[in-house]
C-alpha cells in the first residue's frame, strides 16, 4: 500500500468520480483505476462502488476512508512541522463559521488579515454552515478550526472550546403580540409559554436551535417554527414584521420589539472557537489558533 494511493482514492471519493479526481490529481484517468484497483486487489476488497452514476465508497471503503485521511493528515503534518521548525510556516488551514461571524465585534476577518500578514505562506480557506455539520467536519479533519454555536454546556466528545459569547436567550415580538399580552409585567417567560406561538429560530442544526428545542420538549411540545433565518439580526428583523415570536440572544433588541429573557438558567446563545481536541494540530492551524483564542477574548 502506498500512501498516493490513498490520496487517489480520497479524491475519487472527494470528487465522486474518476474524471474529475483524475483532472484535479493532474494524472491520466486509466493510470488512476489501475492504482485504485491495485490497492483494491491488496486490500482484498472493492473500496468503490463504481455501479452508479457517480462513484460512491462502499461499506468497507467508509470504513476505510476516515484512516486515508488521518494517514495524508499525519504525512503533512510530519512535512509542516519541520518547515515550522525551519522557519517557514506554510500550509493549508481549514476555517468554518457560523453565519453572521465575521460582522461580530470580535472581528474574525481582522484576526485573519493579522495571520496573513505574519504568515503569507499559509492559505486560509473559509467556509459557513451549520453548528452540526460544522462538529461532524472537525471530527473527519475536514474543517481544523470552527466558530460554533454551542447547546449544551460540556463540550462535544473530541473536540476543544473557547467559548466566546455567552448571553440569555430572549423572547421577541412586536408590541401587543399575545404572548406579551399575557406575560405583562412579567420579569421573565417560561419556555411552556412559547406553545401555540409562531417562533422564528435559527435553522435546525444551530446551537441555539438545539436550546430551544430541548427546552420545549422538556416542557412537552414541540416547537413552532414559522420562519428560519441564518442570523440573530435577521430574526431580529423577522419579528420587527410582525411574523412571530423570534427566540435569539439577548443583544440590544430592534426598534418596536419588545423582549423578555426565557426563564430558564440553561437558556443561553453560547458561540465557542471549536478545534479537535485529540490527535496533533498542524502547526499553520496550532497558530491560527492560538491567535483567534487570545484575539477573540471570551472565556472556556
Amino acid at each position: 500500500m502506498e500512501l498516493r494511493q490513498l490520496r487517489y482514492f480520497v479524491t475519487v471519493v472527494e470528487e465522486a468520480g474518476f474524471t474529475r479526481a483524475a483532472e484535479r490529481l493532474h494524472l491520466a484517468q486509466p493510470g488512476l483505476s489501475a492504482q485504485i484497483r491495485q490497492l483494491e486487489r491488496e486490500l482484498g476488497q472493492p473500496l468503490l462502488d463504481r455501479s452508479g452514476r457517480s462513484v460512491r465508497p462502499t461499506e468497507v471503503g467508509e470504513a476505510v476512508l476516515p484512516y486515508a485521511r488521518a494517514a495524508l493528515a499525519a504525512v503533512e503534518g510530519v512535512r509542516q512541522t519541520v518547515q515550522e521548525y525551519t522557519g517557514l510556516l506554510r500550509g493549508r488551514v481549514a476555517v468554518g463559521l457560523v453565519p453572521g461571524t465575521l460582522a461580530h465585534a470580535f472581528d474574525v476577518a481582522g484576526q485573519l488579515a493579522g495571520f496573513h500578514e505574519a504568515h503569507p505562506g499559509v492559505e486560509v480557506t473559509l467556509t459557513e454552515d451549520t453548528s452540526e455539520r460544522m462538529l461532524a467536519a472537525l471530527r473527519r479533519g475536514e474543517l481544523d478550526l470552527a466558530v460554533i454555536g454551542v447547546a449544551g454546556t460540556a463540550p462535544p466528545a473530541g473536540i476543544g472550546l473557547h467559548v466566546v459569547i455567552d448571553e440569555p436567550l430572549v423572547a421577541a415580538a412586536v408590541p401587543g403580540h399575545p404572548l406579551f399580552v399575557e406575560y405583562d409585567g412579567a420579569d421573565a417567560v417560561p419556555p411552556a409559554a412559547l406553545r401555540g406561538h409562531r417562533l422564528i429560530s435559527l435553522p435546525r442544526g444551530t446551537g441555539m436551535r438545539g436550546v430551544l428545542e430541548r427546552l420545549c420538549a422538556e416542557a412537552g411540545f414541540q416547537p413552532q417554527i414559522a420562519v428560519e433565518a441564518a442570523t440573530p439580526d435577521a430574526l431580529r428583523r423577522l419579528a420587527a414584521r410582525g411574523l412571530g415570536v423570534a427566540v435569539l440572544p439577548g443583544l440590544d433588541p430592534r426598534p418596536g420589539l419588545i423582549t423578555l429573557p426565557l426563564a430558564d438558567p440553561r437558556a443561553r446563545g453560547r458561540v465557542a472557537l471549536a478545534w479537535r481536541s485529540e490527535g496533533p494540530m498542524l502547526p499553520a492551524a496550532r497558530e491560527l489558533l492560538g491567535r483567534l483564542r487570545k484575539g477573540m477574548g471570551g472565556g472556556g
